[in-house]
């Protein structure tokens, strides 16, 4: 029997974790659902972004456990990497969750149209196919999720040779023998990671005065030995004024100890996105932009009734799973039903360098900034049986609870696979539990997980 079809449709522009999840939600609520995109299934994070980047970490990841077979009680010598077959994989891994998403499509009924999506006035889009060809669409409800792109800085253009940025580094024109990477967020410092695994020399430079700058300063300084222990030159409270491109390129970066100038092959710009909010019609249907994002309300919509925006469009985290859950929120919305605000207070974030690094919650500057009494319980992984035993000691839990009534505010992780054991603690966040009810809980032993109830059973014991 054919599913029925509210009169209502909509189109979604862009395909990336925010969009393919909106389309899907819509067909699932009943509208009849038309995506406009201009690349490939699955936007940056699927292509150029998160999937392929943690199959190239895993690889790394592989190689290096290899190279450290002696302390597991076995040989092997003389590994190598092969560079083909590492980015080759890569790629396979982005195609097959591309057809997934086309699939999908197809089983849920929505309909994909391939160009460039323009917003018209009166809720109709205008798209533009590769070939020139011109076709406009109309929708009672028009939701804007085209991401975001890699930012050019100014002193350093990117030209795809020299001076790369993420879409150079997943597929590389060749592993260069150094490399100095701008910028020490997730994006650069796993790169900088990588490309260490695979024996460049690489230095990170980041202008704050920490590695990972928006992790709690706990994480931040074992993120920086870590880094570090594998030979990765870290530069903090710096900033790259100049570059100039040669056969090797010559950075001049100022620091605390003044101007000095460094030699890379390559450079990987890896500070910040920029959204993709230009040419796509905004200006002429007079949606309300602050800076370059689009302002929108607690429901997703922009002024202009009928026309919403999610992910790195607006002004809230520019993280996959913020973007599929505000796709949630805003479909809820659209079709009347009663949902849950999304909860940025507890918003998750990982890096997936090794250890790894996972977080939600406040940071302790946070605590101190609010003026909030917090008291923090801690477990490091070396106490840890099954960390010992799997040879992944290195990291912590970290536990941040209100002084008065227990509730767990935030909570920062370091180590093998945390990334696996945030989930719960965004719950038991979103939940309102104590640091007293985390540490009753039974977790399995052995496992890395029974840290984060010892380091509540530090709170409860004071």
């Amino acid at each position: 029997m054919e599913k029925s079809r509210l009169q209502n449709n909509v189109i979604v522009i862009g395909s990336g974790p925010g969009g393919y999840v909106a389309a899907l939600e819509a067909a699932k609520a009943g509208f009849s659902v038309t995506v406009v995109e201009s690349a490939t299934l699955g936007g940056v994070c699927l292509n150029w972004g998160c999937i392929p980047t943690k199959a190239l970490l895993k690889s790394a990841q592989m190689l290096n456990h290899s190279r450290e077979g002696a302390a597991y009680g076995f040989s092997a010598e003389n590994i190598q990497p092969d560079i083909e077959r590492i980015f080759t994989r890569s790629r396979e891994v982005a195609a097959t969750m591309s057809r997934g998403i086309e699939f999908l499509f197809n089983k849920a009924g929505v309909q994909l149209v391939h160009g460039t999506g323009r917003i018209l006035p009166g809720r109709q889009v205008e798209v533009t196919a590769e070939d020139g060809s011109v076709s406009v669409l109309q929708a009672e409800h028009i939701i804007i999720a085209t991401g975001a792109r890699p930012s050019s800085l100014p002193f350093a253009p990117v030209d795809g040779e020299k001076i790369w940025c993420s879409r150079q580094a997943l597929m590389p024109p060749f592993i260069p023998k150094s490399m100095a990477v701008i910028g020490s967020g997730a994006v650069g410092t796993e790169f900088a990671f990588f490309y260490r695994s695979l024996g460049v020399e690489v230095t990170l430079i980041e202008f704050m005065d920490r590695v990972l700058p928006l992790e709690d300063d706990d994480v931040c300084a074992q993120v920086s030995r870590s880094l570090r222990k594998t030979g990765i030159k870290v530069m903090t409270s710096s900033a790259v004024q100049a570059v100039e491109k040669g056969e090797m390129c010559t950075l001049t970066v100022k620091t605390k100890k003044g101007e000095e100038q460094l030699q890379a092959e390559v450079v990987l710009s890896a500070a910040g996105v920029v959204p993709n909010t230009d040419f796509i019609g905004l200006e002429q249907v007079g949606v309300e932009m602050n800076r370059r994002k689009i302002v929108v309300d607690s429901a997703y919509m922009t002024n202009v009734e009928g026309i919403y925006a999610i992910g790195d469009v607006i002004s809230t985290p520019a993280l996959a799973h913020a973007a599929s859950a505000e796709a949630v929120a805003c479909v809820e919305g659209i079709a009347g039903h009663d949902h849950k605000p999304v909860n940025y207070e507890t918003m998750p974030a990982c890096t997936y360098i090794t250890p790894e690094v996972a977080s939600a919650g406040l940071r302790e500057r946070d605590a101190v900034a609010r003026g909030i009494e917090y008291r923090v319980g801690r477990c490091q992984f070396a106490s840890n049986g099954k960390a010992v035993a799997a040879g992944e000691k290195d990291g912590f839990v970290k536990v941040i609870c209100d002084a008065h009534d227990g509730r767990v505010l935030g909570v920062h992780l370091v180590g093998a696979n945390v990334s696996e054991m945030i989930g719960g603690l965004v719950l038991a966040m979103d939940c309102g539990v104590t640091a007293d009810r985390l540490s009753h809980t039974v977790f399995p032993h052995p496992t890395m997980s029974e840290a984060i109830c010892e380091a509540c059973k530090q709170l409860v014991a004071r």
